[in-house]
């Protein structure tokens, strides 16, 4: 299990209860503000301003919230670029981009940019686009099959077979998630060229500085790029690549499932390291490279599983 630590300020701590208000644990270590279980990661906010991430996740999480040091010696040449979202968002035609994927073990990691135009946000409202997290899967298929046949969009799909290879080589997950939603993005620019949208917004999985480094030697844009956490509630666009990115999700989950010769759970809980378990015994633990995110603790969780069973 991987674990990471930040210090942050009081206000921020109150900030990030409110964001994990669905996730709260009831019970709270000597010392804590809250403790709460995300994206399979626990988190434990403490007095004192440190915050423990801890699970497979950790890293990537803990860099929504960590902040790069400030240098007070010199000042910038350049302005700095403000990254926040205008108060006018909702109202602008917009690429949003989201991803799907990233805390589950079974299946691929992926991330759709969708273009959204300002006259067409009443009709996104009434086929019911919102945050696919309040959808469940049969409202997420219906609404992504209209949407697919009314704005233009980018899907990529990393396969586990892909995402394995690029983990062990010690790419992070949050820098595959950067470069994902980079391409998607250019390529849905190319797509609607030669208009231009009024702006870029990308549910924020890392501070902009961090993205950015992440990005380095390949090509993206800086120029009215937007992040914010929770961006499916603050313009359609994210919503409906949250839903279009779900609906591919669920659709290699169904081609994954076929191929393991079982549902595969959704998820990183006990049901995932059960399913694992019996696929180890049924055939072998190298099929697993190929259906799961390997390096996530499931892992080694499902090879004691199998074990015991096979006693």
């Amino acid at each position: 299990m991987s674990n990471a630590v930040i210090k942050i300020d009081q206000p921020t701590i109150l900030k990030m209860k409110s964001y994990y208000s669905s996730d709260l644990g009831s019970k709270l270590p000597p010392g804590a503000v809250f403790t709460a279980k995300s994206n399979g990661c626990t988190i434990t906010a403490y007095k004192s301003g440190k915050v423990l991430f801890q699970g497979n996740l950790a890293a990537e999480e803990a860099e929504k919230w960590s902040k790069p040091e400030q240098k007070t010696t010199k000042k910038p040449s350049k302005p700095l670029t403000v990254f926040s979202p205008p108060a006018n968002i909702s109202t602008l035609s917009i690429i949003g981009s989201d991803e799907v994927g990233t805390g589950d073990f079974f299946g691929p990691i992926t991330v759709v940019a969708a273009y959204v135009k300002k006259e067409q946000i009443p009709l996104l409202q009434e086929l019911g686009v919102k945050d696919s997290k309040h959808l469940n899967d049969r409202q997420i298929t219906a609404i992504a099959k209209d949407l697919l046949s009314i704005i233009p969009y980018s899907l990529l799909v990393l396969h586990n077979e892909k995402y394995n290879q690029l983990q062990s080589t010690g790419m992070s997950q949050g820098k595959m998630k950067a470069i994902l939603h980079n391409q998607a993005i250019n390529k849905l620019y190319d797509k609607i060229a030669p208009e231009i949208p009024e702006g870029v917004l990308i549910d924020q999985f890392a501070e902009p500085s961090i993205y950015f480094k992440h990005l380095s030697g390949n090509s993206y844009r800086k120029e009215n790029t937007f992040f914010s956490t929770k961006a499916e509630g603050i313009h359609l666009a994210v919503a409906a690549a949250s839903i279009l990115a779900r609906y591919a999700f669920l659709k290699e989950m169904d081609r994954l499932s076929e191929k393991a010769g079982m549902i595969l759970p959704k998820g990183a809980g006990a049901k995932v390291d059960e399913a694992a378990a019996a696929i180890i015994i049924k055939k072998g633990e190298d099929i697993l490279k190929n259906l799961t995110k390997f390096h996530f603790a499931n892992t080694d969780k499902a090879k004691k599983l199998a074990a015991k069973k096979k006693r």
